[in-house]
């Protein structure tokens, strides 16, 4: 199975980004985390990408708050998938991440997901990896009949509720 790269641009970011790594662990998805910064660590985060494919991975996941420039740089150095994670910052609540995130030139593609959506960056990142790879694929499936069971189940409980009113 390939592997997920979980890069953010600050260490601070990682209350947000250890949900992805939740996720991408309950699926048995190999990942590595790193701290990168498209500003501050330019040379490293485009060694990093530009390596990524020939080291194993098949998604890189980049989380950036403000400037966020981190998952468009590393989709510069790379061929594979790169999902970003816009992170809201105090100023802007996320909104100048989410721009930044988005908004890449032709060519330079980064699929983006809501700020601080850290989960469905990593359940996307597993949806591209069962493409070729069914053991995962069967795994996605489960999971989604898990949660349809689990809002079938509260559908039925509040049901309930309104009658007892």
């Amino acid at each position: 199975m390939k592997k997920v790269a979980v890069i953010m641009g600050s260490d601070s970011d990682w209350s947000v980004v250890q949900k992805a790594v939740k996720v991408l662990k309950t699926y048995e998805i190999p990942c590595e985390v790193h701290v990168m910064s498209a500003h501050r660590t330019p040379s490293q985060a485009s060694a990093f990408a530009a390596a990524a494919k020939e080291k194993g991975f098949g998604v890189i996941i980049a989380a950036a708050g403000m400037a966020a420039h981190l998952a468009g740089v590393l989709a510069a150095h790379t061929t594979i998938p790169v999902i970003g994670i816009p992170i809201q910052s105090a100023g802007l609540g996320g909104m100048d991440a989410l721009l930044a995130t988005v908004q890449m030139p032709t060519g330079i593609p980064v699929a983006t997901v809501a700020v601080n959506g850290a989960g469905n960056a990593a359940h996307l990142a597993a949806q591209i990896l069962a493409l070729s790879d069914s053991a995962l694929a069967d795994k996605l499936e489960d999971g989604k009949k898990a949660m349809e069971e689990e809002v079938l189940m509260k559908d039925q409980k509040m049901q309930q509720m309104a009658e007892e009113i």
